[in-house]
């Protein structure tokens, strides 16, 4: 049993003749007077009683008649969707995002296109520091990822540059620093300085002490924060001062003054979409388009 002969089975119920079903489905009168008998003989049955007035549907026809326009509607609806997969404009797609670019206005930008470009692709968005973003993209469990990385070649990733950071300091709001801001790194080499874990953004982490070693500059480190959320609850709290991405501006905290040191600007941090080489999902192949057209 075919969908096309089920197609021509209604066709002939529904104008009430070979002949006149022929013309709506546009092949010979004979030839679909075969295909009904095909699948009568598929079906071990007789669909018609054929008489000198016409065709007339036996029990098992009428029967027929309502299995195969559920079918014939279920196949459509398959083919329907599948058809919107392989576009891309159905699915789903989890993107991790480090926790101090979710407010960035170019990574806001490409939230917002992708979905009112797409608003049937079910979008999960999971707030995640490069570490672990890296891990989840290499084992499958991120369709892609905004973060740092050390350069454009990843083995088993595929990368676009996304947006390029510097470096910016924060200081609580009713420290001597947010008065009278400090000109240079030397000046801060007595002041409490609260840091992050290398494990949790290895490749920020690394970029920015290199960074510090070529200027002989040695922070005293004297509390640690899980991300830079964590570090500049603390910097507001009072208990240190933080060097944290300049992003981090882009979403103002209480009682944290944000600082610019040419010396902190003059440490490139790039921030990289990435995704796991072979993914084929059409609506990730959207999502990289959309990062290549906007960024």
């Amino acid at each position: 049993m075919e969908f096309r002969q089920l197609h021509y089975f209604l066709a002939v119920v529904e104008e009430g003749s070979v002949s006149a079903a022929s013309r709506r489905v546009h092949i010979a009168q004979p030839a679909l007077t075969r295909q009904i008998r095909l699948l009568e003989e598929d079906l071990e049955t007789r669909l018609f009683d054929r008489h000198a007035r016409g065709m007339q549907l036996t029990v098992a026809g009428r029967t027929l008649v309502e299995e195969a326009r559920a079918l014939l509607d279920h196949h459509d609806r398959i083919r329907s969707r599948l058809a919107a997969l392989g576009q891309g404009v159905i699915g789903k797609v989890s993107l991790g995002v480090t926790v101090t670019h979710l407010w960035v206005p170019q990574v806001a930008r490409l939230l917002a296109g992708y979905r009112q470009r797409y608003p049937s692709v079910a979008f999960e968005v999971f707030p995640l520091l490069s570490g672990p973003q890296l891990d989840r993209l290499r084992e499958d469990q991120l369709d892609a990822g905004i973060l740092y990385l050390d350069g454009a070649e990843q083995p088993g990733l595929e990368t676009r540059l996304l947006h390029r950071d510097h470096l910016i300091l924060a200081v609580p709001e009713n420290s001597c620093w947010a008065g009278s801001p400090p000109a240079t790194l030397a000046e801060l080499h007595d002041a409490d300085f609260v840091w992050g874990f290398r494990r949790v953004s290895p490749v920020y982490y690394d970029r920015m002490l290199d960074h510090f070693r070529r200027l002989d500059f040695h922070p005293r480190v004297v509390q640690y924060g899980a991300d830079n959320i964590a570090i500049l609850s603390l910097v507001a709290a009072g208990l240190g001062i933080a060097v944290v991405p300049a992003a981090s501006s882009a979403h103002p905290m209480p009682g944290i003054r944000f600082l610019r040191l040419p010396e902190l600007d003059a440490c490139d941090m790039p921030l990289w979409f990435a995704w796991r080489t072979g993914n084929d999902s059409p609506a990730l192949a959207n999502l990289v388009a959309l990062v290549e057209e906007t960024m």
